[in-house]
């Protein structure tokens, strides 16, 4: 291979290929295990954040007390997706994932366009968590230290705190989600054994699990905001370069992830339900809103375990937020690498293997946004039209779209993939999976679309119903038109798209 005075050829740890001193082309493999990359995945989930928030949320908002159920009907749709993606994972292992998967069954356009999409929809899903940090933190510090702390400030301190993680290596970023991840979980079923202890007047019901409360016309919009729960199981393959046996750990992570989520959340959210007696768990919803769990704890557990709640609310928020960061910067890696970004964004640091630039990229957007809703913040924070929480309903609910999409197009992929293989009968019964879970995904994204503006609490033909949807569809067609491009004036680059490091082998053919 040619080389000059700047660069290098070296053969980097754990397969990859370094191109410039200090710097490599690949991730580094044998980061992560099944518990660390278990522990990445799942804090993505942010499990005090949905019980304290979701939940309380979807019970107010849409009615339906059957919330426990609709969890555990998302888990088998998730359950059905996740056999045609585990099985896609043991054949391709790119920090792309989602884009990956689409290019190998829809080809390099498609790819492309998947891979704008996912930059957008899984930064939009990071950024809009520091509004609710922010605003958790304040009141924090006017509660308990009386001091008056505007919003946005820790927004940004966590921020920057988030970079300096991503920069290090995953398996260290793995330790500090795990243990935020511990004690917030420990904490909710510390609840749920309290709520079923001390039930509400109609006690230990089951009515939340009959069908019959799956009623009514909030139902669609309710798995909308349900399925975004989820979101976080899906991230495994991208840590696939990452870890020692990718076609083993990935589909066995995934699995776990979304069976043991839906399980907890069913059984959470029902304990919701006994806490207050299915009848009265929608009216005590809509009259506490998020501070439901907190009021349900101080009077079975005391104003010490509120209190310590509150703050794992806010660290289980920032494990979230690191998550999702750690997520961006790895499909901006794999998009650099593949020529749909700079060249730079492709190679990682010497130092950690992680990927650097991408981090950079992530935590610059997040404060660039965070500034403008500062900026743009003249009202009293809990004044429910206060940017802070605009922040976080819209760019929250802009990115489950954008991940509702591509999970959809991946079940579409998966299809295809394995047919142009001659695997079709083989495959027989995934493919069956893929397809109804990616019907499923179609039905849930229309009614996302159809019900935008009750999803961010929008009035009715407010021009944010078009809009906010509309940043993931302006998303599709930008990657669509790159896809285009390259295949139209550099073949080669969009032949490399979805490669991931079997692009490798073209750089040392080409250059041998």
């Amino acid at each position: 291979m040619t080389t000059d005075s700047s660069s290098t050829s070296t053969s980097a740890p754990g397969g990859g290929i370094s191109t410039f001193k200090g710097q490599e082309r690949a991730l580094r493999a044998d980061r992560l295990g099944t518990g660390g990359l278990l522990l990445s995945v799942l804090a993505a989930t942010a499990p005090l954040m949905v019980v304290a928030g979701v939940m309380p949320t979807t019970f107010a908002v849409m009615g339906i007390v059957g919330q426990p159920l609709l969890f555990v009907v998302l888990g088998v749709v998730l359950i059905l997706f996740s056999i045609g993606y585990a099985e896609m994972s043991r054949h391709v292992h790119n920090a792309g994932a989602f884009y990956a998967y689409i290019s190998r069954g829809l080809g390099g356009t498609a790819g492309a366009g998947a891979a704008l999409v996912a930059l957008v929809a899984y930064n939009a899903l990071q950024i809009g968590i520091y509004g609710i940090l922010g605003f958790e933190v304040s009141g924090l510090l006017a509660t308990y230290a009386e001091i008056e702390v505007a919003w946005w400030i820790p927004a940004l301190v966590a921020a920057l705190a988030v970079g300096l993680l991503g920069w290090l290596k995953i398996d260290v970023n793995a330790r500090v989600l795990g243990v935020l991840l511990a004690v917030e979980v420990l904490l909710v079923v510390i609840f749920d054994v309290a709520a079923l202890a001390d039930p509400g007047p109609q006690g230990l019901s089951l009515h939340a699990f009959d069908p019959d409360t799956l009623t009514g016309a909030g139902v669609g919009t309710a798995l909308c905001f349900c399925i975004a729960a989820f979101l976080g199981f899906e991230q495994a393959p991208v840590y696939a370069e990452e870890t020692s046996r990718p076609h083993v750990l990935v589909p066995r992570v995934m699995f776990l992830a979304v069976g043991g989520v839906a399980v907890f959340f069913a059984l959470s959210s029902w304990a919701l339900t006994v806490a207050t007696g299915p009848a009265e768990i929608v009216g005590s919803a809509r009259k506490q809103s998020a501070g439901l769990l907190f009021f349900l704890t101080e009077s079975r557990l005391g104003a010490t375990f509120t209190d310590v709640l509150h703050v794992l609310f806010v660290t289980g928020m920032f494990a979230a937020l690191l998550s999702f960061h750690n997520v961006v910067a790895r499909y901006a890696f794999a998009m650099g690498r593949e020529g749909l970004l700079p060249a730079a964004f492709g190679r990682t640091s010497g130092s950690s293997g992680a990927p650097g630039t991408g981090s950079l990229l992530q935590t610059v957007v997040a404060v660039v946004v965070v500034i403008a809703f500062a900026i743009a913040d003249d009202k009293p924070v809990g004044d429910p039209t206060a940017p802070v929480l605009h922040l976080f309903t819209w760019l929250g609910n802009v990115g489950a779209l954008g991940v509702i999409v591509l999970m959809a197009a991946a079940s579409l992929s998966v299809v295809v993939f394995f047919v142009r293989r001659g695997a079709a009968g083989a495959q027989a019964w995934r493919l069956v999976t893929s397809a109804l879970a990616g019907i499923a995904l179609l039905v849930i994204a229309g009614y996302t679309v159809k019900d935008f503006d009750v999803l961010v609490g929008a009035g009715p033909g407010s021009a944010l119903s078009w809009v906010l949807p509309g940043v993931i569809g302006l998303a599709l067609v930008a990657g669509l038109l790159l896809g285009a491009v390259l295949r139209a004036r550099a073949p080669e680059k969009h032949a490399r798209i979805g490669l991931g490091n079997e692009a490798f082998q073209l750089d040392k053919a080409a250059s041998s």
